[in-house]
């Protein structure tokens, strides 16, 4: 690493420790304040602060993950700086909280279609790839249900008729999905590939979705590029546009040539997006 790199990745660990710490803070506050609602709520008449502090407890519960997402990529930040391990990203972190290797997380838009996606390893990347491209799979049906999602084994192949083979193919035996949800809204999903036993379903898988949800969007830290580890399905669009154009055929029938051609390829739709803009490839 030249000495420019070493010292953006130093601020870089440096930045996410301070929120880390601020995160710790709100929570550490919250918890005080559940605690006092506890002591109300157990005087007669006392349901409405048992609700408060329920509110509290799960606000701290969040921002304590948070708190732990942050510290993780401030860690392996500060070890790349060191000139150990590969770049680090935001959500390989994410993917250790939950106690897997692969997790992704995909942002949609008001109409559910997928807008960016940040990724914890490149078979989580294949995975959220496959389930653009055929669209269809557990963090769509996470997000558009707003529910969880969970499915393994032969159960797979059964749910996704088109996405279940392929994600099997990459090695993968079960996956999990868990909406990212705002008060009024769904923006999106988290899923985990290989979850351990005891994940689905547990307060743990929820409290990390919390947590994110805040730091993509709602918190007071909130960063929707994640540190920089988000793809944006802009390229994508791009070549949609310019195919179009070329073919006289409507966008969306653009974007289904380009998933299309990208799936028979076994290549990324960003990869084909590139050659269709550059002119190198001709699609008809």
């Amino acid at each position: 690493m030249n000495p420019q790199g070493h010292e953006e990745a130093q601020v870089l660990a440096a930045k996410a420790r301070d929120r880390a710490a601020r995160a710790t803070e709100r929570a550490q506050r919250a918890e005080a304040a559940a605690e006092r609602h506890e002591l109300l709520a157990a005087k007669p008449g006392g349901e409405f602060h048992a609700q408060i502090a329920a509110t509290h407890r799960r606000s701290a519960a969040s921002q304590y993950s948070s708190a732990r997402l942050q510290g993780a990529f401030a860690d392996n930040t500060a070890a790349w700086a060191r000139g150990r391990g590969a770049p680090p990203r935001f959500m390989a972190g994410v993917a250790e909280a939950c106690g897997t290797r692969g997790a992704a997380l995909t942002l949609v838009d008001s109409g559910q279609n997928q807008l960016a996606v940040a990724v914890s390893d490149e078979q989580s990347r294949a995975a959220q790839e496959l389930e653009y491209v055929l669209g269809e799979g557990p963090s769509k049906d996470a997000a558009s249900g707003r529910r969880p999602v969970h499915a393994s084994g032969p159960a797979i192949e059964a749910l996704w008729r088109g996405y279940g083979p392929a994600l099997t193919s990459l090695g993968i035996a079960s996956v999990a999905a868990v909406p990212l949800e705002t008060q009024d809204a769904c923006i999106g999903a988290l899923a985990v590939f290989d979850p351990p036993a005891g994940l689905v379903g547990s307060p743990g898988l929820a409290e990390v979705a919390a947590a994110l949800t805040g730091i993509v969007l709602l918190g007071p830290d909130a960063d929707p590029e994640l540190y920089g580890g988000t793809d944006h399905r802009v390229a994508v669009q791009q070549a949609a546009g310019v195919l179009s154009v070329r073919i006289g055929c409507p966008v969306g029938d653009a974007v289904a040539l380009i998933k299309a051609r990208a799936f028979a390829e076994e290549v990324s739709t960003e990869v084909i997006a590139r050659r269709i803009v550059r002119g190198d490839l001709k699609l008809n």
